[in-house]
């Protein structure tokens, strides 16, 4: 590989890892030895620093790190704490307090409750990663058990699953009536 294509190569390594890469790996899918890959790094950095990039290398002993530098923090932090718009219907976000304050709980527990299928709520929900798979309950047919991600701590501002609001019976009624009025809206459809 040449120079110019193995600092290259290295530069899209170290971007997609985003973690530590040692200099011996980097040397073995190169074909350069570790001072020839030292050197290139050490080029890569200058170019960095003659065009004032908002990047830089980190070296330890026999490894490197792509990173951002420190002056930018400030605004890589605004951007990296706006949340993600998630567009959720109510009907999928019926299901995931559902899986939320049931979990772990089967499609066939959600369906129960709802009282209609949720494959669709069930899909968009593992889409997002705010549900995830966590395993299969020991009964006929080994259903699937679903439960929440640390996204969905993430996405709805909770820190652990105790910082949920208390839900009171009158709710959960509420919840059903709006589950009968759904199946006997798609009934008459």
């Amino acid at each position: 590989m040449e120079r110019a294509e193995a600092k290259a190569a290295m530069e899209a390594i170290l971007f997609t890892v985003g973690d530590s890469v040692e200099i011996s790996r980097l040397s073995l899918v190169t074909g350069l030895d570790k001072r020839a890959v030292t050197e290139l790094l050490k080029e890569l950095q200058s170019e960095y620093d003659e065009r004032n990039s908002g990047l830089q290398l980190a070296f330890w002993e026999d490894a490197v790190q792509l990173g951002t530098r420190p002056e930018y923090y400030e605004q890589i932090i605004q951007i990296a704490r706006t949340p993600k718009k998630l567009t959720l219907s109510d009907t999928v976000l019926e299901t995931m307090a559902i899986v939320a304050y049931k979990q772990p709980v089967t499609r066939l527990e959600i369906e129960k409750i709802r009282g209609v299928s949720s494959d669709h709520a069930i899909n968009k929900l593992l889409e997002y990663d705010l549900i995830q798979e966590l395993g299969r309950l020991d009964a006929p047919g080994r259903p699937i058990l679903f439960g929440t991600t640390e996204q969905f701590l993430r996405s709805f501002g909770l820190s652990s699953m105790e910082d949920l609001p208390e839900i009171s019976a009158l709710q959960v009624e509420e919840l059903k009536q709006q589950a009968q009025e759904e199946v006997s809206l798609k009934l008459d459809v």
